[in-house]
């Protein structure tokens, strides 16, 4: 057997930590700002349980089924029902790598040691076998559709739906923990890619259609979802998605793959994913503005109708007017021919009365005498 064809096998750098937790809800999660891992996917952390520990009292939740975190951008969620209790953490690195191990923060999300409960439906009365048959009349079993969409959400549980449905009531103030989309029209699972939002600017990992993204009975609520076509469905349809948060924030309708979260950041209560061709986003477009034409048009037509009743009513009010005018002239002529006017004489100006000449020469001023008469001199003596 030659050298090539043997395996190989490669040492890795492995440390591993246990974590006491107490009672209660825990996020373990990289921190901010770490290297992205190498070709090889490493440095990166699992979080499992330990060798020994209590049946059922932890349990970890992360979006890989085998615990694996990675380097960076991932999280784990832990509840602890009876504390203390410990969970292992193991760092996986390459031999003299210059990566840093990956660093880790813990946050308790909630002191409880177990998730709100779920409202069981009351059960249904079953008739006994002794109880007398009754005859009934073949009915059609109905067409079961295949669920399209699934959610698990805060005091309801899972709910399923179709897509082009609400998942989830909005108003409710009932957070959704997790989702699922798994189409069976127009597109196919592996046509759809989704994440879930954790957090400012902190997404999951993306998932393919067909599979949970979240958490479930961990009483965490997701803070927003992003879902995208992918390949030929992506060119041929449009993902459309709107969705309503626990302060009353709505979104939406949103398209190509943008995440729908709050500025609040409040949880997720309701949802509704359409699947649409590319044709009828255009084809409402058309209709749309086919509609307004129409509305323009009857609009003007409905101004021209009022502007001719408009016209109408002027003209006839002048019509009144005129014929008014015409009367009260009639009126008149008639009055100046039945009373005859007299014509007026003008009284003549009072010109003033000249004065008697007595008075006239009364009133004139004696005229000096003399040499000096005429300055008012006296006569020079001799």
């Amino acid at each position: 057997m030659s050298q090539a064809s043997q395996q190989r096998i490669t040492d890795l750098k492995v440390t591993g930590h246990l974590m006491t937790l107490q009672t209660g809800l825990f996020c373990i999660s990289h921190a901010a700002g770490q290297q992205p891992p190498t070709a090889a996917g490493l440095p990166g952390v699992r979080i499992s349980l330990p060798p020994v520990s209590a049946p059922g009292n932890v349990q970890i939740v992360t979006f890989e089924q085998d615990g694996w975190l990675g380097g960076r951008n991932n999280a784990a969620l832990v509840r602890v029902r009876r504390g203390p209790a410990q969970v292992m953490i193991t760092i996986y690195q390459e031999m003299n790598t210059r990566h840093d191990a990956p660093r880790l923060q813990v946050i308790q999300l909630s002191a409880e040691s177990d998730p709100l409960p779920v409202p069981v439906p009351a059960a249904v009365p079953v008739e006994s076998e002794a109880a007398t048959p009754k005859e009934v009349p073949p009915v059609e079993a109905p067409v079961v559709q295949k669920p399209e969409i699934g959610a698990h959400i805060q005091r309801r549980g899972d709910v399923t739906g179709m897509l082009g449905e609400w998942m989830g009531v909005p108003g409710s103030q009932a957070w959704i923990e997790g989702f699922g989309i798994a189409p069976a029209h127009l597109i196919q699972s592996d046509d759809i890619e989704y994440q879930a939002v954790l957090g400012k600017g902190w997404l999951s990992p993306w998932v393919e259609g067909g599979q949970y993204c979240g958490s479930r009975g961990m009483a965490l609520p997701i803070l927003g979802l992003c879902v995208r076509l992918k390949g030929a469905a992506a060119k041929k349809f449009i993902c459309r998605v709107t969705a309503s948060f626990t302060d009353g924030t709505k979104i939406g309708p949103v398209e190509n793959g943008e995440p729908v979260e709050a500025d609040s950041l409040a949880p997720l209560e309701a949802f509704l994913v359409e699947i649409l061709p590319r044709g009828a986003d255009s084809k409402a477009k058309r209709g749309g503005r086919k509609r307004k034409q129409n509305a323009a048009e009857d609009l003007a037509a409905l101004l021209e109708e009022e502007i001719d009743e408009l016209e109408a009513e002027v003209l006839e009010e002048a019509a009144e007017l005129l014929e008014e005018t015409q009367l009260e002239d009639e009126i008149e002529e008639v009055i100046e021919e039945e009373i005859p006017v007299k014509p007026v004489r003008r009284a003549a100006k009072s010109q003033p009365r000249r004065a008697s000449s007595s008075a006239q020469q009364a009133t004139k001023k004696p005229k000096a005498t003399g040499r000096g008469g005429a300055r008012g001199r006296k006569p020079s003596r001799r």
